[in-house]
């Protein structure tokens, strides 16, 4: 531990800098623009940090213009308030339903690998527009006068928040009538949507089966 620590001490400089530029690599691997911002943000900071430290003025300049101009689009983000809307497909074979859902196949198998692609007559399918842009897809089917089971609950990578989550689930919108069920119902094995339910509201569900949960409509 003393090694580790005066090695550190040491080098302290080299390792704030290392730390830096990986956040700046890792940042270009997100799919969320407003996540990638935020941490490409970080890192070209503590990167420009480190190149004044180091007197290195080109790396200082340049990551302290990286930063600014990170800066300027959060803001730019979070000035612009959202426009949502849901949309009905009343049709299961509708065309732009089918191209969407074969677009994002792979994307959709590894969050919800269990999805059956051939949608019951049964299930209420509604897409998830942001302003006008369809960047979501939930379909539901109601299983009892208690329940309606989630098929999918699926977002495009680039618009991933909590934002159109929020807009789905906490608000009574007059779609849901349809599914006249007291609760909704998810059932997942897959970690990251689960972490996605819990953040959502859902709670552990035991009695449909291990791996389920629910909400209570609003």
């Amino acid at each position: 531990m003393t090694i580790m620590l005066q090695f550190f001490l040491e080098h302290w400089i080299e390792i704030f800098g290392y730390f830096g530029s990986i956040l700046v690599a890792v940042s270009l691997m997100m799919r969320s623009i407003k996540y990638l911002r935020w941490i490409n943000l970080i890192g070209a900071a503590i990167f420009s940090v480190y190149g004044l430290l180091v007197h290195a003025l080109p790396v200082f300049i340049l990551n302290g213009f990286i930063a600014l101009v990170d800066i300027y689009y959060l803001l730019q983000m979070y000035r612009i308030r959202d426009y949502f809307e849901l949309l009905t497909i009343t049709n299961p074979d509708n065309r732009f339903l089918k191209r969407f859902l074969d677009f994002h196949r792979n994307d959709i198998r590894h969050f919800f690998p269990s999805f059956d692609f051939d949608i019951k007559a049964s299930c209420q399918i509604i897409f998830i527009l942001r302003n006008m842009m369809p960047v979501g897809l939930f379909i539901v089917e109601p299983k009892s006068e208690e329940e309606c089971l989630i098929h999918l609950d699926y977002i495009i990578p680039s618009y991933r928040d909590l934002q159109n989550a929020h807009y789905l689930y906490n608000r009574q919108h007059e779609l849901f009538q349809l599914c006249k069920g007291k609760y909704f119902i998810a059932c997942s094995r897959v970690a990251a949507h689960v972490k996605y339910l819990k953040d959502v509201g859902f709670e552990p569900f035991p009695k449909r089966g291990a791996d389920c949960f629910r909400m209570k409509k609003i």
